[in-house]
């Protein structure tokens, strides 16, 4: 995708959060293509025990993603009327997040770029083209497999680092196999016992030395 097509698909989707926040926090690295794991203590209804997949849109914007581990009861062919034929394993529904409610976002893997996309690991990526199901069915684009999610999680400039510095998330880097994860149920657990696990062992290694 060119500059100016992302510059564009950036601001449609960042658009909400606009000078909305000048939060001064201690930096954290937010890089595109990691996950935020929601910390136990996190207690926010849009957010506890989930896993948001993290991507920034452009340059100078506040970071986006979707909620990975949230999965609706509703079907994509109920939901999007005449998209085509839908493989099983992407009419599922998930709840991308508390913003834009109203509207479809899909994470889509495959090996070339999809329309109108954000680009977030080698063979994975995020668009709002609504005519993806049926590029797919039509196999105008090759895709291994794709999800659908309502809404999406965003952030202003600095705002995710001082949530960060104040200790409601821990970072990952994401990966392809846990997005598309077949029990989205466990996601969030898994995660959360690699990295409390990591933690302490690192916290009693600094303690022996």
């Amino acid at each position: 995708m060119d500059a100016a097509r992302r510059r564009l698909l950036a601001a449609a989707l960042i658009a909400p959060f606009a000078g909305a926040w000048n939060v001064c926090a201690q930096e954290a690295v937010i890089t595109n293509g990691i996950f935020l794991v929601a910390r136990p203590e996190l207690q926010d209804p849009n957010f506890r025990e989930t896993v948001v997949l993290i991507t920034q849109p452009d340059a100078g914007a506040g970071p986006l993603g979707v909620i990975v581990n949230r999965p609706l009861a509703a079907r994509l062919s109920d939901a999007v009327q005449g998209i085509g034929a839908i493989p099983e394993l992407s009419q599922q529904i998930y709840g991308g997040g508390p913003v834009a409610r109203n509207r479809i976002l899909f994470l889509v893997r495959s090996g070339v770029p999809a329309p109108l996309s954000l680009r977030v690991l080698d063979d994975l990526y995020l668009t709002g083209d609504p005519e993806l199901p049926a590029k797919v069915a039509r196999g105008e684009l090759k895709a291994e497999a794709y999800r659908a999610y309502i809404g999406y999680a965003g952030w202003a400039r600095r705002q995710l680092q001082a949530e960060i510095a104040a200790g409601g998330w821990y970072m990952t880097p994401a990966d392809a196999d846990t997005i598309f994860a077949a029990d989205a149920a466990t996601v969030w657990p898994t995660l959360i016992k690699r990295l409390t696990t990591h933690t302490t062992q690192r916290d009693r290694a600094v303690r022996v030395i």
